[in-house]
């Protein structure tokens, strides 16, 4: 099987035009806490948003404020420029930055009379009985505009099955990631980076076949070598693999990250109780570490982030953020003493969605890779 799809880095128009030419409906998604599961029970296409190679935001720009991180804005850029045609959007407020996107796009739709489903769901930023009970009744919500949309009833027996399907994504990926602990790789970090972003181009019964096939001939690759240190790379939403591909050619290797729209998305798989399958959803989007949003699980995220470190053994960690991230913004502050005493040196980058700086950026690897290289 080809699976040359899965190295497409640009955002598909054609897979959603597809899907919607059959008559059923694709919502984009703003943050990993919309729970995929949902959407695909009531056979509708969950399309995470990003906006990758938008190289001119300056109409989202006139909506949003200017403390709204670039990310956000050329979100809503895309979509003022159907680059992403979709039915609507849901939301949650995984970070203010993102969540900007809902109220701004609710205003261009209305403005321009585009007939749009548009849901902000709450995400509480605290895991305890009453948060996710709240979370299961917003989750419930979303499952109930879901269903008026679609016609098709969110049972359990639907749930269940859209859960083991995306297990059986997140076990693929896990075998993604195992084949980047090796001394030589097979793949480099902008090729993973660009494998998972793939995901958010197609139906996830596509994508699996996509990674099976991948997998089955990924020891038939040329192993990557002449790289000069093992890197890792953590922080706001990244999702262009020329920005990992400029640190790549002054021979730092990405081997590991903990990036939302990489490795963190997926996470581990998904228990779910038969009793209470919407509990087990809850439950499972509020506790897994994805990012610093939440209030109750920093010091396991910064745990998680010097065990993959170690784990891959990397020489190195590179902690980008995207100008007034929110979530990002501030927490070296926190994760840096646990990374000191671990001995990981880190190159702290700051960023826009454009690659304007891509010169600055490639010296400043090239500089770190050195540092870290004479460690060794």
């Amino acid at each position: 099987m080809d699976y040359q799809k899965l190295f497409d880095s640009g955002v598909s128009r054609g897979e959603i035009a597809a899907w919607r030419a059959t008559g059923k409906k694709a919502l984009g998604v703003v943050c990993c806490h919309i729970p995929n599961e949902l959407l695909h029970a009531a056979d509708v296409l969950p399309v995470r948003l990003r906006a990758t190679d938008c190289n001119d935001y300056s109409e989202a720009e006139v909506w949003m404020s200017t403390f709204s991180c670039s990310f956000a804005k050329s979100i809503l850029q895309y979509l003022i420029d159907e680059v992403y045609d979709l039915d609507g959007i849901v939301v949650s407020d995984g970070c203010m930055q993102a969540v900007r996107i809902y109220d701004n796009w609710k205003a261009y739709a209305k403005k321009i009379g585009k007939e749009q489903t548009i849901v902000e769901i709450g995400a509480p930023r605290m895991s305890s009985p009453t948060t996710k009970a709240y979370y299961k009744e917003e989750l419930l919500i979303l499952a109930d505009v879901l269903e008026k949309l679609t016609g098709n009833k969110i049972t359990d027996e639907r749930l269940l099955k859209s859960i083991e399907v995306y297990n059986e994504e997140r076990r693929l990926i896990k075998q993604l990631l195992e084949l980047q602990k090796a001394e030589n790789p097979v793949i480099t970090g902008a090729e993973a980076l660009t494998i998972m972003l793939a995901s958010t181009n197609m139906p996830v019964e596509e994508y699996i076949e996509l990674l099976k096939a991948f997998l089955a001939d990924a020891s038939n690759r040329k192993p990557v070598s002449g790289y000069r240190a093992r890197l890792m790379v953590i922080g706001g939403a990244l999702d262009n693999p020329k920005y990992v591909e400029a640190v790549e050619n002054k021979g730092g290797l990405i081997v590991a990250d903990a990036l939302c729209l990489s490795s963190m998305g997926f996470g581990d798989e998904l228990k779910a109780d038969s009793s209470d399958v919407m509990g087990s959803i809850a439950s499972y989007y509020l506790n897994r570490i994805v990012c610093p949003r939440m209030i109750d699980n920093r010091d396991a995220l910064h745990r998680f982030v010097v065990d993959r470190a170690k784990e891959y053994r990397v020489d190195g960690l590179l902690y980008e953020k995207m100008q007034n991230c929110e979530c990002w913004g501030g927490e070296n502050t926190y994760l840096e003493p646990m990374l000191k005493e671990a001995g990981i040196p880190v190159l702290y980058l700051e960023r826009e969605e454009i690659l304007a700086n891509i010169g600055q950026l490639e010296i400043r690897a090239e500089a770190f890779v050195e540092m870290v290289e004479k460690e060794d």
